[in-house]
């Protein structure tokens, strides 16, 4: 009777000693129905607006149908740009799922276990340099509307300042170069000043009389936030993304590019221009280690402090999988 007791208590601890497996569903299996549901909601509020704007400019237009004449420019204006909103509509609705952003890949990473540092850059045009001469434009339309200031002083000064932007954009200026410069036009000055031709120097700038209307500056202004604008919806599809274990160089709207690994390309980052520098700009150049002859990839980046910060912690690391780790 004794062993029967003892036998049987072991029996009770090896019950209570095993682990107990939870019945909690895991994340991927969990329902997607809400979400499923939240989308018909969204696509049938959509489409039911659509139908009460359409009945409501039906129901305006009847009265009036006799006297609308519907194959005049005006209305032809209006079916192009119905025409118009309609197609993007429908584009926006047939590529959402192929469409493959920088901002989704960005959200893919962010979203992975596995990689904790990365980096998503694009190339920004040049002609976004010229953001002083573009806030300058905006500004001298502003102040142009007012009589008590001479248009010629807001024509120089924005003249100087478009100058000096075009410097910027368009030559490599280092440190060296701008101090002799510098020392240049000290040493030029001094050589005026010697002659006592500085002030008759200084007053052909006044033969400048630069002067434009309100429109002119919000015209420039106007096609420089386009230009700017137009770069970054490219990077939207041709950028680069940067993980400890490969490169992706994204080349369309949908998944057309190449990816190669961390040991076959080498990133090298390019501040050698100070005025650049001062704007806050850089270039990140990638070279291919085995195709020599192939072009290196040149992105200009903004705010490349943290950049190249950020790519010094991606390249210095190496992610390995979770569940090769486990094994």
């Amino acid at each position: 009777m004794e062993e029967q007791s003892v036998e049987g208590s072991e029996s009770v601890v090896e019950k209570q000693a095993e682990p107990k497996v939870s019945q909690e569903p895991k994340a991927s299996e969990e329902p997607k129905a809400p979400k499923r549901n939240k989308k018909i909601l969204l696509w049938g509020g959509a489409v039911l607006g659509v139908v009460l704007i359409g009945w409501g400019l039906i129901h305006l237009l009847l009265p009036k149908a006799k006297e609308v004449a519907w194959f005049s420019n005006q209305m032809i204006a209006i079916y192009i740009a119905i025409g118009a909103i309609g197609g993007g509509i429908l584009a926006g609705f047939l590529f959402r799922k192929p469409l493959r952003t920088r901002l989704r890949m960005q959200k893919v990473i962010k979203e992975d276990a596995d990689i904790n540092d990365w980096l998503v850059i694009f190339s920004w045009t040049p002609k976004i340099l010229y953001v002083p001469t573009i806030v300058a434009s905006f500004l001298a339309a502003v102040v142009s509307c007012f009589d008590s200031v001479p248009p010629a002083a807001i024509g120089g000064v924005w003249a100087a300042v478009f100058f000096l932007n075009f410097l910027i954009e368009e030559y490599n200026v280092s440190i060296k170069i701008l101090l002799i410069a510098l020392v240049s036009i000290g040493f030029f000055l001094l050589w005026l000043h010697l002659l006592d031709w500085v002030v008759p120097f200084l007053r052909l700038f006044k033969r400048i009389a630069l002067s434009m209307n309100t429109a002119v500056y919000l015209l420039v202004g106007i096609i420089g936030l386009l230009a700017i604008s137009i770069s970054w919806l490219k990077g939207l599809f041709y950028y680069v993304t940067v993980t400890p274990n490969y490169m992706n160089l994204q080349e369309g709207p949908t998944e057309s590019g190449e990816q190669i690994g961390r040991e076959d390309y080498n990133s090298r980052i390019d501040t050698s221009d100070f005025l650049e520098r001062l704007m806050g700009f850089g270039r990140i150049v990638i070279t291919f280690k085995e195709d020599r002859k192939r072009e290196p990839v040149v992105v200009l980046v903004w705010r490349i402090q943290s950049k190249a910060q950020m790519l010094e912690r991606v390249r210095g690391k190496l992610a390995i999988d979770h569940q090769a780790a486990k094994v």
